[in-house]
């Protein structure tokens, strides 16, 4: 995925805020021009926003303009006209800081076509393989790209990279929130797709585990994707929403009752409610807006409700001798 393409998706947002590792990129980009997509959606959900990008200026690869050489001698001396041809200390490092923000903001996407590749191919992924697709010169790097670029894969694909076993430095790539949909199969292949998913059942749950479809289009054009506009991961949003996710019956789409003129509306299917839980999409939520879960009451409520009555049932479906697999579970009694 180009980095031109994911710009029209995300609205030309900038990366997730980070303060992790000794040489964060936020370190190097001390004034983010954009907000990022966590908090276009905390602001259709209703919460607050906070941020912290401030932090020291590291070192980074970069190539320092020839014409700098002479900076701080000629930004000491003299105000004379000679000196006024000299670039400005701030438009150096400018310089510099642009430099820097372009060169890992393309390793990053580098990783993460990389990462999504192996993700369709079904390959394992080592560390050694990541850092040679990250090139040796970024080596100090590494973690700050790694991170930037599975954060990407989480929000954009809703995909998880996890370790096969501890220290092995062997990873693979799997779907979030225990869905097992990624859509590589639907009309436009080539891209998971259960990102989309994750962020239409986090929607639902969080505006009261219904949600009418113009409140989710609403959502999703911030995100540059449009109902009637062909998109370059889901083809047709349109259809792959009301049509193949109900389908696979991770979503319902409903008319809403007694509306005149008729309007719908989005629910959880069978599917979501079997195979994720609201705690796990209450979390999901909660790690894009760098908080935690408890700092939403009334879903965090519900959420622990719903995480006791799915104990109940394994607790009865296991008293009767009912194989696990098979386990039944009845929808919680905030769902309609």
């Amino acid at each position: 995925m180009s980095q031109e393409q994911e710009k029209s998706w995300l609205g030309e947002i900038q990366d997730l805020e980070s303060t992790q590792g000794n040489q964060s990129l936020e370190e190097i980009d001390p004034s983010p021009s954009m907000p990022p997509i966590a908090d276009n959606l905390e602001e259709l959900l209703g919460a607050e926003t906070s941020s912290n990008t401030e932090g020291p200026q590291n070192e980074c690869p970069s190539t320092v303009p020839a014409s700098s050489t002479s900076l701080s001698k000629s930004d000491e001396s003299s105000s004379s006209e000679e000196d006024e041809d000299f670039p400005s200390t701030s438009e150096v490092l400018a310089y510099i800081v642009n430099m820097c923000k372009d060169l890992i903001r393309k390793k990053i996407d580098f990783l993460v076509d990389f990462l999504l590749t192996k993700y369709k191919k079904k390959e394992l992924i080592t560390k050694e393989e990541m850092m040679n697709a990250v090139m040796e010169e970024y080596a100090d790097y590494f973690p700050e790209i790694l991170m930037r670029a599975t954060e990407r894969l989480e929000i954009i694909f809703g995909l998880d990279l996890k370790e096969v076993d501890p220290g092995s430095n062997t990873y693979t790539l799997l779907i979030k929130l225990g869905l097992t949909y990624d859509g590589l199969l639907s009309e436009v292949e080539g891209m998971p797709k259960s990102g989309l998913l994750i962020l239409i059942l986090s929607v639902i749950f969080m505006k009261g585990n219904r949600a009418t479809e113009e409140e989710v289009w609403e959502i999703l054009s911030v995100t540059g994707i449009y109902p009637e506009q062909k998109h370059f991961i889901f083809g047709d949003p349109k259809e792959l929403i009301t049509k193949d996710m109900v389908q696979e019956k991770y979503l319902q789409y409903q008319q809403v009752p007694n509306s005149d003129p008729p309007q719908y509306e989005f629910l959880w299917g069978p599917r979501a409610l079997i195979e994720t839980t609201k705690m796990k999409v209450l979390e999901f939520v909660a790690k894009v807006r760098d908080t935690d879960p408890s700092c939403f009451p009334s879903q965090y409520e519900e959420a622990w409700k719903d995480e006791a009555e799915r104990a109940q049932a394994r607790a009865a479906a296991i008293a009767v001798g009912t194989p696990r697999g098979r386990v039944r579970l009845t929808r919680s009694s905030s769902f309609p």
